[in-house]
């Protein structure tokens, strides 16, 4: 089957569903990052410009120039996110999982501390109006709201969200323009050498990075996203939205130029006080709605990641549900509630945006740092001059590794957080992952064609009741002419199993997200045969309703015979019947294994029972499914040195029947 064409084209609605999807994040970062830079420094001319200047050329090297313009070149036939860029540099080196597993776990964590943020700083706004207002409940019952409706789908959130941002993004255009033009002196922060001047040259002025760090957040998402827009779709939108974000930026600057360094209140936030007091409440309810979409960019992003994870064996299997027919959109249950969850959870310990402002951004930060790793390894597979690669890295490594350090100011006022959620992500990839590929690397396999004499035997030898008519075996066997022991053992020794066809099916996870094509190998004519599937990455492995697909096409070539082989059903066109058999992995008692290879798997088995079912996860029909347990034994005990001991007194005759004791 040829690979389809999944490039998203311009049009006005991929515009509307970019802005109503893609830039929730860093659309509403405006709400707080001025804010928090006002928290670490006495707002000075040097300090308001100069951190001015850091915004704009961050959103101009970080977000334009890193994101929008080279990474999302990157798309893997048009999926983005951190998982796909990895599925397309995994073969030049395995280390490269180690980047893989750090950034994604630093995304998802970073996706529970979004979304009570941007609510948070919305809702607050109401404090100009009701200075003793608990803003809390009202945080918590909007996002209950929004996680309760992720399963519609992101078209109908895009469609319905999109005409809301825009709207959004021209509110920010307009109030900085209030500003901008009676004071044209703030656009002297357009010079790169005001962020210079505050960095090398101010106490302190390096540290303020971590506040205007904020304002980039969203750019991975961006990237994450891309599945669902589309990149020329997301280049274009973002014309518009740099130009509102910058324009906002410079009239929040124009505000606290004009106070004379004087200390923000505590309920004072300069987004708000550029308003209009007439506008004030229409104000907050726009950025309320602004940034309950805001929640919708890292949410719709990590179901992408999520997903991705699932399929390239870095996460445990769960449930994925497609709730549209466009592709890279995706709602994973499991991940909705877990991060419902950890965004309550957030919401109850910091109380306010303030306090979530210091856990937000360190977790990013390794997530930027993680792309950067991987897409110069995109550039090199795709043979870009090494001397460019090495610029890139320069260049960028410099940029992030800054922002980093400055972040780490955050780690004891809250930065833990986001940071211990990510370790346990992080922790539980690994041990996925490392106890998959330890299951694989002690899997024994023998040759398939020795035993298809046994196999032909057995399925004509009648004194063994019938299984079924076709009897289909899942394989982890790389080639067709290999088969795992314990499938052998399954197949002779468990419960002999006759029947008239045997299938062993193979699904091979490609690097592409789309791809579906199956090859037969017929290993005995009418008799034994081997499918394997070659599927991409984000695609649900159907097993049950694609094998009958292959069975049709198998019978309309003459190849297979699918009429039952009961004569008083085959005479009526009766299909046969047909069972899959699933082997269940337990660690068996004779494994003799170092200590932490024994918590690695251990831990493994444990995600395994916790995750989706393996006949779940392949698309099995459960009523015609067999689950057998097998024995896994890594590494053998050593043999023991047990000998018989006998003595004479040890015999014992059995005395004649009838005779007393």
């Amino acid at each position: 089957m040829s690979e389809p064409h999944y490039s998203h084209k311009l049009s006005a609605g991929g515009l509307l569903v970019a802005l109503g999807i893609i830039y929730g994040d860093i659309g509403t970062s405006p709400l707080y990052v001025l804010r928090a830079v006002a928290g670490m420094q006495q707002l000075s001319e040097e300090v308001v410009l100069g951190s001015l200047s850091c915004i704009i050329w961050t959103l101009t090297l970080l977000t334009t120039v890193k994101y929008v313009m080279l990474t999302l070149r990157a798309d893997n036939r048009g999926e983005g996110g951190i998982f796909a860029l990895y599925a397309l540099v995994r073969k030049n080196a395995r280390w490269l999982l180690v980047p893989a597993i750090i950034g994604g776990s630093a995304l998802l964590a970073d996706g529970i501390i979004t979304p009570p943020i941007s609510v948070s700083s919305a809702i607050e706004g109401l404090r100009a109006l009701y200075p003793e207002i608990q803003t809390v409940p009202i945080v918590i019952l909007i996002l209950t709201a929004l996680f309760s409706v992720q399963h519609f789908g992101t078209k109908i959130v895009g469609n319905s969200f999109g005409p809301i941002m825009t709207g959004w993004f021209l509110m920010l255009a307009l109030l900085g323009l209030l500003w901008v033009v009676p004071n044209p002196g703030v656009l002297r922060a357009v010079n790169p050498a005001y962020a210079f001047r505050m960095l090398f040259q101010l106490d302190n002025g390096f540290w303020i990075l971590g506040a205007v760090f904020l304002c980039t957040t969203g750019a991975e998402a961006l990237y994450s996203d891309l599945g669902h827009c589309g990149r020329k779709n997301i280049q274009v939108s973002w014309i518009f939205v740099k130009a509102a974000l910058i324009l906002n930026y410079l009239g929040q600057g124009a505000w606290l130029l004009q106070r004379g360094g004087a200390p923000l209140l505590p309920n004072e936030n300069p987004f708000f006080a550029i308003m209009p007091s007439w506008f004030l409440v229409p104000g907050i309810v726009v950025a309320t709605l602004a940034t309950i979409i805001a929640s919708q960019a890292l949410i719709s992003g990590s179901f992408t990641l999520a997903t991705e994870a699932m399929r390239l064996s870095v996460l445990p299997k769960a449930k994925i549900v497609y709730p549209t027919v466009l592709k890279g959109q995706t709602y994973v249950p499991a991940v909705n509630f877990l991060l419902f969850v950890g965004c309550i959870a957030v919401v109850l310990f910091f109380r306010d945006s303030s306090g979530m402002e210091a856990a937000y951004g360190l977790a990013i930060t390794l997530t930027m740092l993680m792309t950067t790793i991987l897409f110069s390894n995109y550039l090199l597979r795709r043979r870009v001059a090494k001397p460019l690669v090495a610029l890139y890295l320069l260049v960028y490594l410099s940029i992030e590794v800054g922002f980093l350090g400055a972040n780490l100011l955050k780690l004891h006022h809250g930065g833990w957080f986001t940071l211990l959620v990510g370790s346990l992500i992080a922790s539980v990839m690994y041990l996925w992952n490392a106890g998959s590929r330890l299951k694989v690397a002690y899997t024994d396999y023998e040759s398939l064609p020795q035993h298809l004499p046994a196999i032909e035997a057995l399925s004509r030898d009648t004194s063994v009741p019938k299984y079924a008519t076709h009897l289909v075996y899942m394989t982890g066997a790389p080639f067709p002419k290999l088969i795992e022991t314990k499938i052998v053992y399954s197949l002779f020794h468990v419960h002999p199993k006759r029947a008239d066809v045997y299938w062993f099916i193979h699904v091979n996870v490609l690097d592409v997200p789309y791809t579906t094509e199956y090859e037969v190998t017929t290993l005995i004519p009418k008799k034994v045969f081997r499918v394997d599937f070659n599927l991409g990455f984000r695609i649900e492995p159907r097993i049950n309703f694609f094998f009958r697909k292959v069975l049709e096409e198998m019978a309309s070539r003459g190849e297979v015979d699918p009429l039952s082989r009961y004569e008083s059903l085959r005479g009526g066109g009766v299909t046969g019947d047909l069972r899959f058999v699933v082997l269940h992995k337990e660690l068996s008692y004779e494994s003799d294994l170092p200590w932490f290879d024994r918590a690695t798997i251990e831990g493994h088995f444990l995600l395994k029972k916790l995750s989706l079912s393996e006949e779940s996860s392949f698309g099995l029909d459960t009523s015609s499914v067999t689950k057998e347990l097998v024995p896994l034994v890594l590494s053998p005990a050593r043999d023991v040195d047990l000998r018989r001991i006998e003595h004479e007194h040890q015999v014992v005759s059995v005395p004649p029947r009838g005779t007393t004791l």
